[in-house]
């Protein structure tokens, strides 16, 4: 998937939920298809409907990772089932995962299997900050750090054709740049295969090592892949997506062979499409559309299948085939649901992927090939928590100030009906550019079975909509947006069951400012704002942005704006320097840790409404950065959002 430099506002990876195939609705909005798992009218009072504690939604356990061992009897996982997410082994003949770290404090994050040996390699930061190392793993030995320093990221790229060394990046020589290094298999010692001089995000490496492909950001819509042959004389970049006008691309990764890149663009239709380039012929050729976003297309060892992953209306499609025939593989017993983080072991046998409903988290499951047989190796939902009691979402659109359709998801309450009308939140997603997909998300749930319904704005500027769409707000950012969120509050108070009169909005991150700017800007429309790690004053956010994002930083001025050049407009947007205008009551979550979104914004927020003399409650985790790494954590968070919109918006 294109990698958008909105990504600098999104949650981290564990902290949010995340995807059948949806058409659209057609054009008579605002109407709301009725919701599966929502009772009939009248047919249940509150009271006979179980209500489950937010310790017991977050005992759901959170897994990730796909990575098969060498004798393809395990594979590795990240899982949160202690409380703080460590590395696993789960074995693909089922039964319990094995845990290979133990970490209390730290979350540690499975990256991949040794390809020979049962060493693996994993991920930690310190507590949020996201200064990530890469560590090896081997069962009885203590982890070794083949990242060590201070102050740096490294990322984990992937393993060479002939799995004798693999290729990581860091940017600890240029804080701002990030070096290509590989590592030797027996050795661990690496060497410097490719030196940034900045501005480009190295994204593959060939398997013979020759290639190595990098990203350029122009701007927010625009960007260039290079490729760079490690073995000339001297290796200069060069320019294999030249074209006109705004266009993105983003490098995937090389053939087996090296002969060719595989790249996502949306140069030749409104969506993301995967493309080849030839190094030889230096053609392009089409490998993978369709009418929504294309996020991913994967192939098996020698290319025997292929796996397309799309992301359709805000649910992620997976579709499995023979590659040289076309060929559709059917999945038997498959459940309905959100598919992703698809991988093939090298012997073309097994597929694992990971499959979420919208009642229950992502489970991992194992797909045995020839046999046809389908296994879920992974139960992630709290037992004691009946999945029939919880609700679908659902896709619905509005029309909003000025025609455009919006696109949204929404979570209806069982016992809501006309003669039992309901609070409802505004749920706005992080990005900016990002997207809330119609998956299983804990918070949502939980407030859900409690009675408050929960519209997901996927509001102009949203990403899975077309590129059209997806910059419909850039340099309107609390204005264009907030208005649609203003739209999505008129559209609610049209349905029967809304208690018009209690509305309030709630984001993380992107939508922690949204919500902000809600109050700020257009301060008698919600009657509650829930801020989680949201941005108070795009002047010092933009300013401080990490190093290690320097490369997206024009990309992200033409978002939002020059901290300089646009300063009149980035002070008028900014929900810090009005926040005198804020009347409706406010909590602020906020992770000490956070380097994106400094814990300074939340504490001067919270200050300025104070002064006005409205209630303002003020949760900081000092364990966190932006985003939830430990259930605890999220748990306390989800207490407190509950407690307080029972006082303040309930009554």
């Amino acid at each position: 998937m294109m990698r958008r430099f909105t990504a600098l506002l999104m949650l981290s990876p564990l902290a949010c939920a995340g995807p059948t195939a949806s058409t659209t609705p057609e054009a008579a909005v605002p109407t709301v298809p009725a919701l599966p798992a929502a009772a009939p009218a009248d047919s249940a009072a509150p009271a006979a409907l179980p209500r489950y504690t937010a310790a017991e939604f977050h005992q759901t356990t959170r897994v990730r990772g796909t990575s098969f061992s060498a004798d393809e009897t395990r594979i590795l996982i990240t899982s949160d089932v202690t409380g703080v997410p460590n590395v696993y082994a789960q074995p693909v003949a089922g039964g319990a995962a094995v845990p290979l770290t133990q970490s209390t404090t730290v979350a540690n994050r499975a990256l991949s299997y040794f390809p020979n040996d049962d060493r693996f390699l994993f991920s930690a930061d310190g507590g949020g900050d996201e200064l990530a190392h890469i560590y090896v793993g081997e069962a009885g030995k203590a982890p070794i750090d083949i990242t060590p320093g201070e102050k740096l990221v490294a990322r984990f790229g992937d393993w060479s054709g002939d799995r004798k060394s693999f290729w990581i990046s860091t940017n600890e020589r240029d804080a701002q740049s990030f070096d290509i290094y590989v590592v030797d298999v027996a050795t661990l010692k690496r060497r410097m295969l490719f030196k940034n001089e900045g501005g480009v995000l190295p994204s593959a490496v060939d398997p013979t090592l020759r290639y190595v492909a990098v990203d350029k950001p122009v701007d927010n819509a625009d960007s260039n892949i290079y490729v760079i042959d490690t073995t000339a004389r001297k290796p200069n970049p060069v320019l294999i997506t030249s074209h006109e006008g705004k266009v993105e691309h983003a490098a995937h990764e090389f053939s087996r062979d090296g002969k060719v890149l595989y790249y996502s663009t949306n140069a030749h239709s409104e969506w993301q499409q995967i493309w080849t380039y030839d190094l030889a012929s230096k053609q392009h050729a089409a490998a993978a559309t369709a009418d929504w976003d294309v996020l991913w297309l994967g192939f098996s060892e020698n290319r025997k299948y292929r796996t397309v992953v799309t992301n359709e209306d805000a649910r992620g499609v997976v579709r499995l085939s023979e590659t040289a025939t076309n060929t559709p593989v059917t999945i038997p017993n498959l459940p309905g649901g959100s598919i992703g983080g698809s991988r093939f072991s090298r012997s073309e046998t097994k597929l694992a992927f990971y499959l979420a409903t919208d009642r229950t988290p992502s489970d991992l499951y194992l797909f045995d090939i020839p046999t046809g047989r389908l296994n879920k190796l992974t139960s992630n939902l709290n037992a004691a928590i009946d999945a029939e009691e919880l609700v679908n979402a659902e896709i619905v659109r509005f029309r909003s100030y000025d025609g455009l359709e919006v696109p949204n998801v929404l979570w209806k309450p069982r016992e809501a009906s006309a003669n039992r009308k309901t609070p409802v939140i505004l749920y706005i997603h992080g990005g900016p550019g990002g997207q809330t997909w119609a998956s299983y998300r804990p918070t949502i749930q939980y407030l859900v079975n409690h009675g408050y319904g929960v519209l997901a704005v996927n509001n102009r500027g949203s990403s899975g909509y077309g590129k059209t769409f997806n910059h419909l707000d850039d340099r309107r950012h609390g204005e264009a947006d907030l208005d649609d969120c203003v739209a999505a509050k008129r559209y609610l108070q049209t349905l029967d069951w809304v208690d018009k009169d209690k509305i309030g909005i709630m984001g993380a991150s992107y939508g922690g400012y949204m919500t902000l700017a809600a109050l700020a800007f257009r301060p008698q429309e919600f009657v509650v704002g829930v801020d989680v790690f949201g941005v108070a004053n795009w002047i010092r956010t933009l300013e401080s942005i990490p190093p290690w994002w320097d490369a997206f930083r024009n990309a992200l001025y033409t978002e939002v704006g020059d901290p300089k050049a646009d300063r009149e407009r980035l002070e008028r947007v900014s929900p810090l320097i009005h926040a005198n205008r804020i009347q409706s009551p406010l909590l602020v979550i906020q992770g000490a840790n956070d380097p994106r979104v400094l814990q300074a914004e939340s504490d001067e927020i919270v200050a300025a409404v104070k002064a006005n003399g409205v209630p303002v409650e003020y949760v900081i985790f000092d364990d966190e950065g932006h985003g939830f790494a430990k259930r605890e954590n999220n748990i306390v968070a989800d207490e407190a959002i509950k407690r307080f919109l029972d006082q303040h918006l309930r009554g």
